[in-house]
């Protein structure tokens, strides 16, 4: 089969490997659409992978072409959403329902072989029954979709009539634009140093639409920011865009270390803003209610996805891709990649 190995950070290439078997208690999923999520750049550029040589990739989904012994309530040619995390369920925060925190945790894409190959071999606990009726380049997305729930859920939640804030308008801050509007916000303000950006921002359902240089005057509130980009500039912005009592979720990953001016803490002292961190999308039973509510609102077309892809590409297009990415060269929004 094809499959996309990281070697080193930048050094990625197309390969040929063996097409996994299913051992007992697993499957054989071809892979039918694979995206690109925002960890990925680091880790495949900077960073690297907790192992390498690895086959990267963890936003997935694809149809069953093998059952291991022992496999039952799944059929072939069934399609299927992959959340990537493989929990320990031995530890105290799995034991507890908290998979996201597992001390002891595999995960698809950075420890074990991923999808950004044409086959992956699936424990059936990692499995979810999608609807069948819906695009597989939907059912990919249901992990940066999940992501933003669960941020939006470790923040209170909103309720009918309220604000919401997104800083940063990639895949998963429109996701969480629409999550806000399902929940019943008002308004939501939308934040992103590109206009085109802010443009799909608009299409999730953004109310308030703010470029990043002007957040400084704006004086729009809300009771709950998403804060999805990991940069000093927007972790500050999201804090300030919060409301007197407000609650900031943080998903972006930052790189280098983080400083809050003097200003922003002052401000979340004085309005006593509360920060939560927010780490991957999972609850009990996992993969969690983040992940079956994604499945249920893309099977009723509630939840939109078309809209934010701006490529779909063969897999042999992927180290070019990334480096334009690495380039800074390249205009996007969501990628995805058909092995």
């Amino acid at each position: 089969m094809r499959a996309i190995v990281l070697h080193a950070p930048g050094d990625i290439r197309l390969e040929d490997r063996p097409i996994p078997t299913a051992r007992e208690g697993e499957v054989v999923v071809r892979v039918a659409s694979v995206g690109v999520c925002g960890s990925d750049l680091p880790r495949m550029l900077v960073k690297g992978a907790w192992k390498m040589p690895l086959i990267t990739g963890h936003e997935f989904s694809g149809h069953i072409t093998e059952l291991g012994a022992g496999v039952e309530g799944w059929a072939l040619g069934e399609l299927v959403a992959v959340p990537p995390l493989i929990p320990c369920h031995g530890c105290d925060e799995c034991r507890t329902g908290n998979f996201s925190r597992c001390k002891d945790y595999d995960y698809f894409g950075s420890r074990r072989d991923g999808a950004y190959a044409e086959y992956v071999a699936i424990p059936v606990g990692n499995l979810l029954k999608a609807p069948q009726h819906v695009d597989p380049r939907a059912i990919a997305m249901t992990d940066p979709a999940s992501i933003a729930l669960h941020a939006i859920w470790k923040a209170g939640g909103l309720t009918v009539g309220q604000t919401g804030g997104v800083m940063g308008c990639g895949p998963i801050g429109l996701f969480a634009i629409q999550w806000m509007r399902i929940m019943g916000a008002k308004d939501v303000i939308a934040v992103d140093v590109s206009g085109e950006k802010l443009a799909l921002a608009r299409e999730a359902g953004a109310t308030i639409c703010v470029l990043s240089k002007d957040l400084a005057q704006s004086t729009a509130k809300a009771d709950v920011v998403i804060e999805a980009v990991g940069l000093d500039p927007t972790i500050n912005g999201a804090v300030m865009m919060a409301g007197p009592g407000g609650h900031v979720a943080f998903i972006g990953i930052p790189v280098p270390d983080v400083v809050l001016s003097n200003k922003t803490f002052q401000y979340l002292l004085r309005q006593e803003i509360s920060l939560h961190g927010s780490w991957n999308s999972f609850g009990a039973p996992f993969p969690g209610p983040q992940w079956t509510a994604t499945l249920e609102k893309f099977g009723t077309g509630e939840l939109k996805w078309e809209f934010m892809i701006s490529h779909d590409l063969d897999l042999a297009e992927l180290p070019g891709i990334f480096d334009r990415f690495a380039a800074k060269d390249l205009h996007f929004a969501k990628v995805l990649f058909r092995p």
